[in-house]
Protein backbone atom coordinates (compact mmCIF):
# COMPACT_ATOMS: atom_id res chain seq x y z
CA UNK A 1 0.00 0.00 0.00
CA UNK A 2 1.41 3.30 -0.98
CA UNK A 3 1.65 6.23 1.28
CA UNK A 4 3.89 7.09 4.12
CA UNK A 5 3.16 7.41 7.79
CA UNK A 6 3.02 10.88 9.30
CA UNK A 7 4.21 11.78 12.78
CA UNK A 8 0.71 11.34 14.19
CA UNK A 9 0.63 7.65 13.27
CA UNK A 10 -1.61 8.19 10.26
CA UNK A 11 -1.20 6.56 6.86
CA UNK A 12 -1.70 8.38 3.56
CA UNK A 13 -4.58 6.50 1.94
CA UNK A 14 -5.40 8.73 -1.02
CA UNK A 15 -5.46 12.17 -2.61
CA UNK A 16 -8.32 14.20 -4.01
CA UNK A 17 -7.16 14.88 -7.54
CA UNK A 18 -9.95 17.01 -8.97
CA UNK A 19 -13.64 17.78 -9.05
CA UNK A 20 -15.69 15.39 -11.16
CA UNK A 21 -18.89 16.65 -12.76
CA UNK A 22 -21.09 19.47 -11.46
CA UNK A 23 -22.73 17.85 -8.42
CA UNK A 24 -19.78 17.96 -6.05
CA UNK A 25 -18.25 14.60 -6.83
CA UNK A 26 -14.48 14.24 -6.62
CA UNK A 27 -11.86 12.11 -8.34
CA UNK A 28 -9.63 10.39 -5.78
CA UNK A 29 -6.30 8.62 -6.34
CA UNK A 30 -6.67 5.72 -3.93
CA UNK A 31 -3.63 4.03 -2.42
CA UNK A 32 -5.73 1.20 -0.93
CA UNK A 33 -4.97 -2.30 -2.26
CA UNK A 34 -8.48 -2.35 -3.73
CA UNK A 35 -9.07 1.27 -4.83
CA UNK A 36 -12.79 1.17 -4.00
CA UNK A 37 -11.97 0.21 -0.39
CA UNK A 38 -10.91 3.79 0.40
CA UNK A 39 -14.47 4.52 1.50
CA UNK A 40 -14.56 1.59 3.93
CA UNK A 41 -12.08 2.96 6.48
CA UNK A 42 -14.44 5.50 7.98
CA UNK A 43 -13.75 9.22 8.06
CA UNK A 44 -10.42 10.24 6.54
CA UNK A 45 -8.58 13.36 7.64
CA UNK A 46 -6.64 16.06 5.88
CA UNK A 47 -2.90 16.52 6.46
CA UNK A 48 -3.47 19.16 9.13
CA UNK A 49 -5.76 16.66 10.88
CA UNK A 50 -8.57 19.08 11.63
CA UNK A 51 -10.91 18.38 8.74
CA UNK A 52 -12.62 15.00 8.31
CA UNK A 53 -14.01 13.58 5.09
CA UNK A 54 -16.60 10.82 4.77
CA UNK A 55 -16.31 9.29 1.30
CA UNK A 56 -19.00 7.33 -0.47
CA UNK A 57 -17.45 5.58 -3.45
CA UNK A 58 -19.62 5.75 -6.57
CA UNK A 59 -17.40 3.96 -9.09
CA UNK A 60 -13.84 3.17 -10.07
CA UNK A 61 -12.54 4.53 -13.36
CA UNK A 62 -9.14 4.25 -15.08
CA UNK A 63 -8.36 7.76 -13.77
CA UNK A 64 -9.27 7.01 -10.15
CA UNK A 65 -12.18 6.59 -7.77
CA UNK A 66 -15.22 8.82 -8.22
CA UNK A 67 -16.69 9.60 -4.81
CA UNK A 68 -19.06 11.88 -2.95
CA UNK A 69 -17.93 13.60 0.21
CA UNK A 70 -20.50 14.35 2.89
CA UNK A 71 -21.27 18.07 2.91
CA UNK A 72 -19.87 18.78 -0.58
CA UNK A 73 -22.73 19.52 -2.96
CA UNK A 74 -21.35 21.55 -5.87
CA UNK A 75 -18.39 21.70 -8.21
CA UNK A 76 -16.87 24.81 -6.61
CA UNK A 77 -16.68 23.13 -3.19
CA UNK A 78 -15.23 19.98 -4.81
CA UNK A 79 -12.63 21.99 -6.75
CA UNK A 80 -11.48 23.62 -3.50
CA UNK A 81 -10.49 20.16 -2.21
CA UNK A 82 -8.20 19.29 -5.15
CA UNK A 83 -4.76 18.31 -3.88
CA UNK A 84 -5.99 17.33 -0.42
CA UNK A 85 -4.20 14.28 1.00
CA UNK A 86 -6.45 11.83 2.84
CA UNK A 87 -5.11 10.05 5.91
CA UNK A 88 -6.42 7.21 8.06
CA UNK A 89 -5.34 6.35 11.60
CA UNK A 90 -2.93 3.42 11.53
CA UNK A 91 -5.12 1.51 14.00
CA UNK A 92 -7.96 1.45 11.43
CA UNK A 93 -5.91 -0.56 8.93
CA UNK A 94 -5.96 -4.35 8.86
CA UNK A 95 -2.83 -6.23 9.86
CA UNK A 96 -0.68 -6.89 6.79
CA UNK A 97 -0.74 -10.51 5.68
CA UNK A 98 2.23 -12.83 5.29
CA UNK A 99 4.62 -11.33 2.74
CA UNK A 100 2.63 -8.05 2.62
CA UNK A 101 3.92 -4.72 3.86
CA UNK A 102 2.63 -1.20 4.18
CA UNK A 103 4.91 1.24 2.37
CA UNK A 104 5.23 3.22 5.60
CA UNK A 105 6.76 0.15 7.27
CA UNK A 106 9.47 -0.12 4.62
CA UNK A 107 10.54 3.53 4.53
CA UNK A 108 13.53 4.08 6.78
CA UNK A 109 14.68 0.45 6.86
CA UNK A 110 18.39 -0.21 6.42
CA UNK A 111 19.25 -1.86 3.11
CA UNK A 112 22.05 -4.43 3.33
CA UNK A 113 23.71 -6.72 0.79
CA UNK A 114 23.38 -10.51 1.16
CA UNK A 115 26.80 -10.52 2.89
CA UNK A 116 25.51 -8.00 5.48
CA UNK A 117 27.44 -5.00 4.18
CA UNK A 118 25.67 -1.63 4.21
CA UNK A 119 24.01 -0.54 0.98
CA UNK A 120 21.89 2.36 2.18
CA UNK A 121 18.41 3.17 3.47
CA UNK A 122 14.91 2.86 1.96
CA UNK A 123 13.66 6.40 1.32
CA UNK A 124 10.51 5.69 -0.70
CA UNK A 125 8.34 3.07 -2.34
CA UNK A 126 6.81 3.84 -5.72
CA UNK A 127 4.38 2.19 -8.08
CA UNK A 128 4.17 3.67 -11.54
CA UNK A 129 1.89 0.92 -12.81
CA UNK A 130 4.29 -1.94 -13.47
CA UNK A 131 4.83 -3.07 -9.88
CA UNK A 132 6.37 -1.72 -6.71
CA UNK A 133 9.85 -0.16 -6.73
CA UNK A 134 11.86 0.60 -3.63
CA UNK A 135 14.10 3.65 -3.70
CA UNK A 136 17.32 3.31 -1.73
CA UNK A 137 19.57 6.23 -0.79
CA UNK A 138 22.99 4.68 -1.33
CA UNK A 139 25.35 4.92 1.64
CA UNK A 140 28.46 5.45 -0.49
CA UNK A 141 27.07 8.37 -2.52
CA UNK A 142 24.35 10.98 -2.79
CA UNK A 143 22.53 8.92 -5.41
CA UNK A 144 19.50 6.72 -5.10
CA UNK A 145 18.80 3.38 -6.73
CA UNK A 146 15.38 2.03 -7.68
CA UNK A 147 14.89 -1.73 -7.40
CA UNK A 148 11.87 -3.87 -8.20
CA UNK A 149 10.28 -4.95 -4.94
CA UNK A 150 10.30 -8.67 -5.64
CA UNK A 151 12.08 -11.76 -4.33
CA UNK A 152 14.89 -11.49 -6.89
CA UNK A 153 16.03 -8.03 -5.79
CA UNK A 154 14.68 -8.00 -2.21
CA UNK A 155 14.94 -11.59 -0.98
CA UNK A 156 14.38 -10.72 2.69
CA UNK A 157 12.42 -8.14 4.68
CA UNK A 158 12.94 -8.16 8.44
CA UNK A 159 10.79 -5.46 10.00
CA UNK A 160 11.74 -6.52 13.54
CA UNK A 161 15.45 -6.04 12.75
CA UNK A 162 14.76 -2.85 10.76
CA UNK A 163 16.38 -4.05 7.55
CA UNK A 164 15.91 -5.46 4.09
CA UNK A 165 18.38 -7.56 2.14
CA UNK A 166 18.87 -6.30 -1.42
CA UNK A 167 20.66 -7.70 -4.44
CA UNK A 168 21.84 -4.81 -6.56
CA UNK A 169 22.22 -5.48 -10.28
CA UNK A 170 25.77 -5.78 -11.55
CA UNK A 171 26.90 -2.71 -13.51
CA UNK A 172 27.32 -3.27 -17.22
CA UNK A 173 29.77 -1.68 -19.64
CA UNK A 174 26.96 0.65 -20.72
CA UNK A 175 26.86 2.10 -17.20
CA UNK A 176 30.42 3.42 -17.49
CA UNK A 177 30.87 7.05 -18.54
CA UNK A 178 32.55 7.55 -21.93
CA UNK A 179 36.31 8.06 -21.85
CA UNK A 180 37.97 10.84 -23.63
Amino acid sequence: MPGGEDRGGRILLGRIVAAHGVRGEVLVRSYAAAPEAIGAYGPLSAAAGGRKFELRVLRVTPKGVVARIAGIADRNAAEALAGTDLYVDRAQLPVAGEGEFYYADLIGLAAVAPDGSEVGRVVAVHNFGAGDLIEIALAASRQTEHLPFNDSFVPEVDLAAGKIVVSLPEPSDEDEPPQG
